[in-house]
């Protein structure tokens, strides 16, 4: 059996996929309107949530100078390299907002829509495609992280972008061009997050059953695949070196971790039911492209859970977002040959918008990107801009603290950070070094700023004995204000 499409009529069947060399052009509207539906989604409050850890992460260390940067990168975090390289670019050109820096991802997600439609069409017909792509529109997950200034969305798209490149090469296995695009993409999959090189196990698979019919189809995908692995090597070898470092907190997962991990994935277990059921629909009539396209969607899950019971765990949902496209398609198929109607495609479609609307409201509340603890670093900024006077410093007690306050504070509101003897800049780290004699540290400066988390009403108690009792000593509380998960609080020396 072949591997792609011929021309469909619309019947909302799946049909068993046929090869042909010249495919007429179909409707704009088929990538259209999952686009638009998608920018809608995506755009919609996009820098109302509070930027989260992460996020804080990527805005600091994409924000350094390009020396500074490298450094960073061949010391801390290789395996997003590429990314805040890009970010540091756009952050250059379009600022640091908070809608700035997610802008990547928010347009990473269109652009995988637009391939999720596209595929979907090529696979399994234009109401298939239609289909898949406005349900990866309204996947709860999709909202969630293009709202995420970190890789996930970047590599979600890589990897929509590479499958979609590798039809096409199989369509004319002979053409060079073809097969040097999709080295790219598997490329650009290994440059955005090296965990996502996993969906290549379906790839394999598809060229496969191609080659059963033409050997150079086969041939053709070993070699670009090898080719875009092969230049990613580097950012391998350094990232293996520091992942013990970077992935510590992950835990090796359990049996239940196979079941629990998709509505993780999705942002919602109801989502993520309903389109593995309209995915099942689609096997009412099996064949190589349904049998490839769901071990794109499987396989890569299964792959890291036993990979992850060695020395480091790398079983995390954010790692495995890039599977959504292939469920998306998947429920297209599905949903388009059990629905013969557009209207009721539309209102199926309408229904799981509305299922998902609570959680599609939640993802887009104002903490909902801080783990664990939530903390107005906006409104300690708000406290801090109203009140500051020009030589006024800061004291943070947490690095994550510092970034947060930073990023919502005027760019040429800048204090010394008094117990930091270097930052995590100059350093070349993720963290800063702290003065090892806090005393030693306290300057003249007549007002000190001081953040720290939780609501005791000694704010000094929220600092480590030695960095407290050397404010103690020469500082005393003026004022103090308290916001959701922090405390700032006014110092005025003594003398």
């Amino acid at each position: 059996m072949a591997l792609l499409p011929p021309p469909v009529q619309d019947t909302g069947e799946v049909r068993a996929p046929e090869a042909r060399q010249d495919r007429p052009r179909q409707p704009v509207g088929v990538w259209l309107w999952p686009a638009l539906a998608t920018l809608a989604m995506t755009m919609y409050r996009i820098g109302r949530p509070q930027m989260g850890g992460d996020e804080l992460a990527s805005w600091d260390i994409a924000g350094r100078t390009a020396e500074q940067l490298l450094g960073t990168v061949q010391r801390v975090d290789a395996v997003l390299g590429a990314y805040y390289f890009m970010l540091h670019a756009w952050m250059t050109v379009f600022g640091e907002s908070a809608t700035a820096v997610r802008m990547p991802s928010a347009l990473a997600m269109i652009g995988a829509a637009v391939c999720v439609a596209l595929t979907g069409q090529r696979l399994f017909g234009r109401r298939a495609g239609l289909a898949g792509g406005l349900l990866f529109a309204v996947i709860p997950a999709v909202s969630r992280f293009g709202h995420e200034a970190r890789p996930y969305a970047l590599t979600l798209l890589a990897v929509s972008l590479a499958t979609l490149m590798l039809l096409r090469a199989l369509d004319r296995p002979r053409s060079w061009w073809r097969w040097t695009g999709y080295a790219l993409c598997v490329e650009f999959i290994g440059l955005m997050h090296l965990v996502a090189l996993t969906a290549l196990l379906g790839h394999l698979l598809a060229a496969i059953f191609r080659g059963r019919q033409e050997r150079r189809a086969l041939w053709g995908f070993c070699i670009a695949a090898v080719t875009g692995v092969a230049c990613v090597v580097p950012v391998i070898l350094l990232g293996r070196s520091q992942a013990s470092r970077q992935l510590y907190w992950i835990a090796k997962p359990d049996g239940w971790g196979l079941v629990d991990i998709w509505p993780q994935i999705f942002a919602s277990a109801l989502c993520a039911g309903a389109v593995i059921m309209l995915a099942a629909l689609a096997w009412r009539e099996r064949n190589d492209t349904l049998l490839w396209c769901t071990a794109l969607a499987v396989l890569p899950p299964l792959v890291i859970w036993v990979a992850s019971h060695g020395q480091i765990s790398y079983f995390y949902f954010r790692y495995m977002l890039f599977t959504l496209p292939a469920w998306a398609v998947l429920a297209g198929a599905g949903l388009a040959a059990a629905v013969r109607f557009k209207a009721a495609l539309a209102a199926a479609l309408a229904v799981l918008a509305l299922l998902t609307l609570p959680v599609q409201k939640a993802v887009r509340e104002t903490f909902e990107h801080h783990l664990g603890l939530s903390m107005d670093f906006e409104g300690a900024a708000r406290a801090i801009r109203k009140y500051y006077a020009p030589g006024d410093a800061v004291v943070y007690d947490r690095m994550e603290d510092s970034r947060g306050v930073s990023f919502y504070l005027p760019r040429e509101l800048s204090m010394r950070d008094v117990f930091v003897a270097r930052s995590a800049a100059e350093l070349h780290e993720s963290d800063p070094v702290y003065c090892p004699r806090p005393a030693e540290c306290v300057g003249k400066e007549k007002r000190l700023w001081l953040v720290v988390r939780g609501g005791d009403p000694d704010p000094l108690q929220g600092l480590p004995g030695p960095q407290a009792d050397a404010l103690r000593a020469h500082y005393t509380a003026s004022g103090t204000e308290r916001m959701t998960g922090l405390t700032v609080a006014l110092l005025v020396r003594k003398d």
